[in-house]
């Protein structure tokens, strides 16, 4: 087994870049990142859990990540009930040392989880690439694909840019209306809004209590009720009319 640590001439210890254990660089295999996205509420954290519990099961040593969970805290949660513990990852967090640091640890790490992928830097998608090419580690990432104005994130449009594989997840959420629902809208005090921060992490029921103007989620809209800001059968904000 390859040591987790490489002495140098001086007698010093220094972190070296193979891993631990289970080293897949002596016996190569194809590593893959792939990013799995779509609206909010489609399961993306669902499925996170899931592959992980996949991967598990076979003996393989992974990694969860996440970044703004709706529960404030470092976890993994899914809207269903399931939830694990995650690293929580800062802007400035090197991805490349955190898994090197398992490895001085004599943890073998086969694969990342990597939830909310979306709030990733390009950088650190980059950094996701590489432990794939370098030392094939798989990476399976999850992500909203557009923000609140239905701009892509910047961590998003790298992982289409750089990702080995990229899937829409396939359950389907709908528009209130009974259409397939593709962007996210972001709600504050009843009214759908388009400007703001871009990063305002909420869940998609209100949190606050009814009629208080500080609520602020999330709902998933069909394109034509997005553009026209309509939230539901009666009108939604200003000018607009009230369906039948």
């Amino acid at each position: 087994m390859t040591s987790p640590l490489d002495v140098d001439p001086a007698g010093g210890r220094v972190l070296s870049a193979v891993p631990a254990a289970g080293d897949r660089r002596r016996h190569p295999a194809p590593a893959h990142l792939r990013f799995f996205h779509g609206p909010m509420d489609c399961g993306k954290s669902t499925l996170a859990l899931q592959v992980d519990h996949n991967q598990s099961r076979q003996g393989r040593r992974g990694i969860l990540l996440t970044q703004g969970d709706r529960s404030a805290r470092p976890r993994i949660s899914s809207r269903v009930g399931l939830c694990r513990e995650a690293v929580e990852v800062a802007p400035d967090t090197d991805l490349r040392l955190l898994v090197r640091a398992s490895w001085a640890g004599g943890e073998r790490v086969d694969y990342l989880i990597v939830d909310e992928a979306q709030f990733l830097t390009p950088a650190q998608v980059d950094q996701l690439a590489e432990l794939v090419d370098e030392s094939h580690v798989d990476v399976y990432a999850f992500g909203l694909t557009t923000d609140f104005r239905t701009r892509l994130f910047p961590g998003t449009q790298r992982l289409l840019e750089v990702a080995d594989d990229v899937q829409r997840v396939q359950v389907e959420v709908l528009c209130w209306c009974g259409l397939p629902g593709l962007l996210n809208a972001r709600v504050a005090a009843g009214v759908l809004v388009r400007e703001g921060e871009t990063v305002v992490v909420a869940d998609t029921a209100p949190t606050s209590a009814p009629g208080e103007d500080a609520d602020v989620h999330y709902q998933v809209l069909c394109r034509r009720h997005h553009v026209l800001g309509q939230l539901g059968p009666t009108a939604a904000g200003p000018g607009q009319l009230a369906l039948p």
